[in-house]
């Protein structure tokens, strides 16, 4: 009985990663396992910042933990292989930067820790029941734009503008949430909103140059076909002298005229800091969901000239950023 009984310990514990075959007591660093649907700025800098925030608090790279990241190029189906693997692989907890991450890791775990990030809406995406109680293995931080300012933002800069093209990927949830939130917004300033969807990357830059004749201004919400293209459209809406904002405000340097939002190597803390609860025994089911918070003004001064716009001077003394 007594062999029965330390035969069926030494099985669990093995399960549990605590000893080796021989029995012999073993440490084994936890994995803290990051997945991003494609490479840009800001995801770059929700992934730094969710790093940063885990060392912060005595979980350090290499050390307390281990850090493995993958990177699915703009590929949902990419997204889903790399959740399966990761899932395959029993990390401590899985963070999932942007809206298709975080469905492909949900969608292939229903017990490990998920810490989603960069999700406009996390309820509409169905990765939790509600922001106050998420109800399952998954929580983290929403970057629901500020729309009501971003459209503040345009009318204040671009007075004249009466329609706004926005472009976005119809198949990405968090877009259409902002779609519909920019057109609520608009409709109560009396502003049109003119539709510019691009399915992949490859249809960005055409869709930019439909708005020409249709549009005032453009529009671009944390979208990542559309803003891993963005460089194209900027160049395409410069040309034709249309102002292009951005609820990114890293696509300011990268040729939008402006845009107020989040810093997100912020972003990045606070879903760190959600991974550090997860590591130290909370559940997410738990854990409320965050919303990013900040409406800091980037404006790039350069694109201005080009295109003929004088931005006030309060816009410039507020703005926490001014690219030349």
């Amino acid at each position: 009985m007594l062999k029965t009984s330390v035969g069926a310990a030494t099985a669990l514990l093995l399960g549990l990663g605590v000893v080796s075959g021989a029995g012999v007591a073993v440490a084994q660093t936890p994995v803290v396992a990051v997945t991003s649907i494609v490479d840009h700025p800001a995801l770059n800098a929700v992934h730094e910042g969710a790093k940063e925030a885990l060392a912060r608090a005595g979980f350090n790279d290499g050390k307390e933990i281990k850090v493995v990241f993958e990177n699915a190029q703009g590929q949902p189906a990419t997204a889903v292989q790399i959740a399966r693997k990761f899932v395959g692989e029993a990390p401590a907890v899985i963070i999932a930067i942007s809206t298709p991450s975080a469905q492909a890791a949900a969608a292939s775990t229903k017990t490990i820790p998920i810490v989603f990030s960069a999700v406009t809406d996390p309820v509409g995406a169905q990765l939790v029941a509600s922001a106050e109680k998420p109800g399952a293995n998954v929580t983290g931080v929403s970057d629901r734009s500020p729309i009501d300012d971003q459209v503040a933002l345009i009318r204040e800069l671009t007075p004249g503008v009466k329609t706004i093209g926005v472009l976005f990927n119809p198949g990405e949830p968090n877009s259409v949430t902002s779609v519909k939130e920019l057109k609520q917004a608009a409709e109560k300033v009396g502003l049109a909103v003119v539709e510019a969807p691009a399915t992949k990357t490859a249809e960005v830059q055409g869709a930019a140059r439909a708005l020409v004749g249709k549009a005032d201004a453009a529009f671009v919400p944390t979208d990542n076909t559309v803003v891993s293209a963005l460089e194209a459209v900027a160049g395409a809406l410069t040309a034709a002298k249309i102002p292009l904002y951005a609820a990114d405000t890293d696509s300011v340097a990268r040729g939008a005229l402006a845009s107020v939002g989040f810093n997100y190597r912020q972003v990045g803390t606070q879903t760190g800091e959600l991974a550090v609860r997860i590591l130290k025994g909370e559940k997410p089911a738990d854990l409320p969901v965050v919303f990013a918070q900040g409406t800091d003004l980037f404006l790039n001064k350069g694109v201005a000239e080009k295109i003929g716009v004088v931005l006030p001077e309060a816009a410039l003394k507020r703005a926490v950023t001014v690219v030349d």
